[in-house]
């Protein structure tokens, strides 16, 4: 099943509901950018290509001021919901404050027709082959650290970040997802989790309309990897949180945000963004990363 919004002047022309999450308008594309071979890494705000499958994908990548490539540097790849563009999760999570202060190089890919190929929609494209073939080229390319590779998304973002930490065993240390989840025709098999430790931390908004799917999600993910969930201070009235423990040594980080609907907690722009959550996803999720690097 697929849920679509889409925005043109500020009026909704569709809407069509399932179960991936609504999403903002997309923004444009990037521009055409250099080929893969002709990258030359460096601090700034790069438009690139990676072709994967035989089809160009697009994304942009933020280096950091104090980039230097002969020094490896954290990763974030950041997913955008549908249908949406790399440019638009970029306004909407404000990810690049903390990368400039901690020297972590952030990527947002597009997805192609504005969405991934995640859980339960959006599109048929090896989203998930294309996403290591990132990773890897981010790695060999501009030294990213193997072992601080992390995935962030909000909601059809939220599930390819879910399914990406699956089926690309050894690649990713931990996700951070925002209104999106653990569901849909492939979770139903007991054996479909990660074979090796990723780590999770997640907000799920209370109003969200699929609140009770990421919540089932959460509890079934925990359930298969032996996770001992028990009640943590959120430190923001009404809001839940809980941290388990997992028989892998991975970790899980549950914020349930009663008054919240289908949004970014804290995030001051874009069409998801509720400023007004009381707390901050981008900032925890930020700390999540910094202290959960790959397990071997």
């Amino acid at each position: 099943m697929r849920r679509t919004v889409a925005v043109l002047t500020g009026l909704c022309l569709m809407v069509v509901a399932a179960a991936c999450g609504e999403r903002g308008q997309p923004s444009s594309a990037p521009t055409a950018a250099p080929s893969a071979s002709t990258e030359r890494p460096a601090a700034g705000d790069h438009e690139l290509t990676l072709t994967h499958n035989g089809v160009e994908r697009t994304y942009l990548l933020h280096a950091p001021p104090g980039y230097d490539p002969g020094r490896p540097s954290a990763l974030v790849i950041a997913l955008h919901f549908y249908p949406g563009t790399g440019s638009a999760m970029r306004e909407l999570a404000g990810l690049e404050a903390k990368a400039d202060k901690d020297n972590v190089l952030v990527a947002y890919p597009d997805g192609v027709g504005g969405g991934f190929n995640a859980l339960v929609c959006c599109g048929s494209q090896d989203d998930v082959g294309f996403l290591t073939a990132l990773t890897g080229h981010l790695v060999q390319t501009w030294h990213a650290d193997p072992n601080q590779v992390f995935l962030t998304g909000i909601s059809n973002g939220g599930d390819m970040s879910f399914r990406a930490a699956v089926e690309s065993t050894g690649t990713y240390a931990a996700i951070g997802v925002v209104s999106g989840g653990y569901s849909g025709k492939l979770t139903t098999a007991d054996s479909y989790v990660p074979k090796s430790p990723v780590s999770v931390i997640t907000f799920i908004g209370g109003q969200d309309r699929y609140a009770s799917t990421f919540q089932t999600g959460m509890q079934t993910w925990q359930q298969r990897l032996s996770c001992r969930p028990s009640p943590k201070a959120a430190g923001v009235p009404g809001v839940t949180h809980t941290v388990a423990s997992c028989a892998d040594g991975s970790e899980v980080s549950v914020y349930t945000l009663p008054e919240m609907g289908h949004s970014w907690p804290g995030a001051t722009a874009g069409q998801l963004a509720a400023s007004s959550a009381g707390l901050s996803a981008t900032d925890l999720m930020w700390e999540f990363f910094a202290t959960h690097p790959r397990k071997a």
